[in-house]
């Protein structure tokens, strides 16, 4: 028997393009939470899709045991139902109940993490991480070339 490897995903910045919201929020709100926009109430919701995550999330699903693993703002508590319904909405059943939201990302046991930054844990995760953006991952298509 073949054990599948364990690959997580951070949403935002590497599924979810995080700054896609902005143009969809009242400016007096994004005035107001200037400096921390992720709290602006339902603002996960706004987010569109990064090009190319949905389709690398599901080259990789077929190959990898997968989940999520994003951070929430914790003053801002619509950010915990709308990424739930971002994962539904966007990624289906390949993503069905293997979202996890923790501040603590280094206490989940994997092979791989995409995250693109080291904040809440992803700097210590036991695997390896992998780090959306950086020079060496720079998108999804140096990310898909290196796990498959």
């Amino acid at each position: 028997m073949t054990t599948k490897k364990i690959l997580y995903f951070d949403m935002d910045n590497v599924l979810v393009d995080f700054p896609s919201a902005f143009a969809k929020v009242d400016p007096k709100l994004l005035k107001e939470f200037e400096g921390k926009l992720d709290e602006i109430p339902g603002i996960f919701s706004q987010m569109d899709p990064l090009d190319g995550g949905l389709e690398a999330h599901d080259i990789l699903s077929q190959k990898f045991d997968t989940y999520l693993l994003s951070t929430a703002p914790w003053e801002n508590s619509s950010a915990w139902a709308d990424k739930n319904e971002w994962v539904k909405k966007y990624l289906g059943k390949n993503a069905y109940k293997r979202l996890i939201l923790s501040h603590n990302k280094h206490l989940n046991i994997g092979d791989y993490l995409i995250d693109d930054r080291t904040a809440n844990g992803a700097g210590q995760f036991r695997g390896e991480h992998i780090h959306f953006g950086s020079e060496k991952f720079p998108d999804w298509k140096a990310v898909l070339s290196y796990l498959i």
